[in-house]
């Protein structure tokens, strides 16, 4: 297994906003930088609540996980970031209807703050 990652950027999905890639590839795994809920037509922070904010993260992950090739299938494990653990039962429900079925190792947890005042913030590993 080669020791070097590969750093990795989705033309799809929002640039960083820091001094980051969206994706490492070590071996057959991807290790996905978290993402929050950015448009990334316009690099700002989707309107709405929890639901919009969900929404959106789901496809920005989507999209770094298809500049290679794979899905949301290919997940083997995620970490939801929370503003509010009230939110949890939205964003269980948004995030099991975008999983369809597949069932990858979570955890979830609330913390004080997230990057640019957002909601949500999920990073993903998956395997190539």
């Amino acid at each position: 297994m080669e020791n070097t990652p590969v750093l990795l950027n989705s033309p799809d999905a929002p640039a960083a906003v820091g001094p980051y890639s969206h994706a490492a590839r070590i071996g057959d795994l991807l290790f996905c930088s978290g993402q929050i809920p950015l448009d990334p037509a316009t690099m700002k922070l989707v309107p709405g609540g929890i639901e919009e904010q969900t929404r959106q993260v789901l496809a920005n992950i989507t999209a770094v996980l298809a500049s290679q090739g794979i899905s949301l299938a290919h997940v083997a494990k995620t970490t939801i970031f929370l503003a509010d653990i009230a939110d949890f039962p939205v964003v269980n429900q948004l995030y099991g209807e975008a999983m369809a079925g597949h069932r990858p190792a979570r955890s979830t947890v609330q913390v004080g703050a997230l990057p640019l005042g957002a909601l949500i913030e999920i990073e993903v590993i998956a395997s190539l």
